[in-house]
């Protein structure tokens, strides 16, 4: 094609996305960049019969199995859903703290449980617990479980620009091929088989609702437990039926829609929570399987309809926002980093961008956590769309700082503050899972100001400031009454602290010390923009923080903690973020920032750290002019925790690393407030790194 017509299709592309998001203006798409070809080559082909891929449009995720349904394993989940087990023997909900602990008055340190409530601190660390709403599975006639060495000549496909699966095969001798996909609009999985054993009955589809359960990874849910939890027919037509799931106090809805020739059956092996749909004398069996907490529509969507509605949402999400191109480049690792920021978008998009934040595992499976979103994470999960210009995709999970105001004000009233105390790991509650380390882990507590200067920065408007004017205050408040003031030297230190990096209590945490400075001149400018006077005690606490901690002219954990770069440097390296997460702050120097970005790099045990360390080091390599470690940060072989799988998955299940990645090459790509006016100025200047980039912005 030549360059007019290039021009040409990029100009109807346009066209397209912007008809199919139904928005009045055309999304400003670079003809530089091809991004069908940008998108596609980066297409997950991954021919393992038990890998799970997730199939999701940010609020429902289907992780699907090389057979296209989870015939070997595999969760439907949704941010909207939540289990609690009943309380244990002798409980009530009146004796569950609704601030999720016990203490009360100003902290002195780790959390403390009284001995006498274990069973209430399980309980809570417990639930509330995502849940696994159903399962889709393959089988043969007679429920006959299909097995994996039954199975031949798999190839599979995710297409990321039309977000289906395609799952080809043979049993029996017999072929079989599988279209899968989320729909955009419902929280619904789409599917399409065609095999001639379909059709002569031999092959047919199960599906099964389990009772909850915690197990962490994997498949989740007690498939043969049949008592409590109800699943009842409340309708049954020639091609739909409807369902009303009840489990212990959680309720919800699912509708099963089928093609013609198709037929639902109850299930012959005595469980009333699984069904049977099949097919006999019909070329191919089409279906949707929606869930939701309401009444689901009467009219659903045809198989077809939703496969071409989900390829025009997909379309629109790739031609719009932020691209990063690094096909030009010479550096022979450029397709592995385009592969993780492709799919880490892919990723993020597919199930961080609902309606609260996610866990770690995103809605793939149950974390350790029990799927449970931690506050101080969520920067790691939402931050980077406004840097790809996607704002929209987080803001109805941000709306958790504002629905969590209540549980936060209750907190920190518990514990004597004023204002705002943000929880740890919490559901859609608010109120935090019990932990140690809940209050003296301090660095989500400005998290809700970095959210709203980015939103800011996107739209500048009176009603940005008065959407989060209420959030800021109150954190501002609690931060500005959370430190103790030194009689002596009248300086105001963070005691207690726990570091990000999570090594013990200390005082003084570098990091925190720094963000602390940064949040409160940001809530003056937030009061300054509203046109109030600034707040004076804001002020005095600001000016009389405690130095950041140096030895040996660089950052150090804290003032106690001088080993930070021998018996310390290993986990999350906290003195990195000072100046690479964190804008330029008025008392911290730049030199020494530098230098500890170097001592860090040479010094740190990489393979002891978290996904999102590598980007963090990135960050801060680049702002502090050293892009050749800043590239090096993202590649490095940090052990499985910087490796990512065939999905893209940063660890095979940890999404703060992917979203970690997304923000530091964005930041890279872009540039950041008082960069060098150059391309690119993350990356390398020496001819290794081509980069073309379009509609991100840049990072405060």
């Amino acid at each position: 094609m030549n360059v007019t017509g290039k021009l040409i299709a990029a100009l109807l592309l346009k066209s397209l996305a912007g008809l199919c998001a139904g928005e009045t203006s055309k999304p400003a798409v670079d003809p530089r960049i091809d991004r069908l070809a940008l998108v596609t080559r980066h297409n997950i082909e991954w021919n393992d019969l038990t890998g799970k891929i997730p199939l999701g449009n940010g609020e429902f995720c289907f992780t699907a199995d090389g057979t296209g349904l989870q015939t070997f394993g595999g969760n439907s989940m949704s941010h909207w859903a939540w289990h609690s087990f009943p309380l244990p023997m002798g409980r009530s909900a009146a004796d569950i703290p609704p601030t999720g602990t016990f203490q009360k008055g100003r902290n002195q340190g780790l959390d403390e449980f009284p001995p006498d409530k274990d069973d209430l601190r399980q309980w809570m660390f417990d639930n509330p617990h995502i849940m696994n709403l159903g399962r889709l599975r393959l089988c043969r006639s007679g429920e006959v479980e299909l097995k994996k060495t039954e199975i031949f000549g798999l190839t599979r496909k995710l297409d990321l620009w039309s977000g289906k699966q395609t799952a080809s095969y043979q049993i029996d001798g017999e072929p079989v091929r599988v279209e899968t996909c989320v729909d955009s609009a419902l929280d619904a999985v789409v599917v399409r088989i065609e095999s001639p054993l379909i059709t002569r009955g031999n092959l047919q589809v199960a599906l099964d609702f389990p009772y909850p359960a915690i197990q962490n990874h994997g498949s989740v849910g007690d498939f043969a437990r049949i008592q409590g939890h109800k699943t009842e027919i409340i309708e049954h037509g020639k091609l739909r039926s409807d369902f009303l799931r009840v489990v212990d106090s959680t309720t919800y809805r699912a509708s099963l829609a089928w093609s013609v020739g198709g037929k639902l059956a109850a299930s012959t092996n005595g469980s009333p929570h699984r069904f049977l749909l099949s097919a006999t004398g019909s070329k191919r069996l089409e279906f949707v399987l929606v869930f939701s907490t309401a009444k689901i529509p009467g009219s659903l969507p045809k198989v077809e309809k939703s496969f071409a509605a989900t390829s025009r949402h997909w379309r629109n999400f790739w031609s719009t926002g932020g691209a990063i191109d690094l096909s030009g480049s010479k550096d022979a690792r450029w397709f592995e980093l385009e592969r993780r920021i492709v799919l880490s978008q892919y990723l993020m998009a597919a199930q961080s961008a609902g309606s609260y934040p996610s866990s770690e595992s995103g809605l793939m499976q149950v974390d350790p956590w029990r799927g449970q979103f931690h506050m101080e994470m969520v920067w790691w999960h939402l931050a980077h769309y406004a840097l790809w210009d996607r704002w929209p995709m987080a803001e109805q999970a941000l709306g958790c700082y504002q629905r969590f105001t209540p549980a936060a004000r209750a907190l920190a009233e518990q514990l004597s503050y004023r204002g705002l105390q943000w929880p740890k790991s919490v559901g859609p509650e608010g109120r935090s899972a019990p932990w140690n380390g809940n209050q003296v882990l301090l660095w989500k507590e400005p998290h809700p100001m970095f959210f709203a200067e980015l939103e800011y920065r996107l739209k500048p408007s009176r009603a940005t400031l008065e959407k989060w004017r209420d959030t800021v205050f109150g954190t501002a408040e609690y931060m500005a009454d959370y430190v103790t003031r030194d009689a002596k030297t009248g300086l105001y230190s963070l005691a207690p602290d726990m570091p990000p990096s999570e090594q013990g209590v200390t005082h003084d945490v570098v990091f925190d010390l720094a963000y602390w400075r940064w949040a409160l001149d940001e809530a003056q400018v937030w009061r300054q923009r509203l046109g109030l006077a600034r707040e004076p005690h804001w002020d005095e606490v600001r000016e009389h923080l405690a130095p950041l901690p140096v030895h040996d002219g660089v950052f150090v954990h804290s003032p106690e903690w001088l080993d930070t770069f021998t018996n310390r440097a290993s986990g999350h390296p906290d003195p990195v973020g000072v100046f690479g997460m964190l804008p330029p702050i008025k008392g911290v120097d730049g030199e020494i920032a530098h230098r500890t970005v170097k001592k860090v790099w040479q010094t740190w045990n990489w393979n002891s750290c978290w996904g999102w360390d590598f980007p963090w080091m990135a960050m801060a390599a680049a702002r502090n002019g050293e892009p050749q470690i800043a590239i090096e940060a993202l590649l490095k072989d940090g052990g499985d925790n910087n490796r990512y799988d065939p999905r893209g998955l940063n660890g095979g299940w940890y999404l703060p690393g992917n979203g970690g990645l997304l923000y530091a090459v964005a930041m890279m790509a872009a540039g950041w407030d008082g960069c060098p006016d150059k391309s690119a100025p993350g990356f390398p200047a020496d001819g290794s790194w081509v980069v073309k980039r379009e509609g991100l912005k840049k990072a405060p």
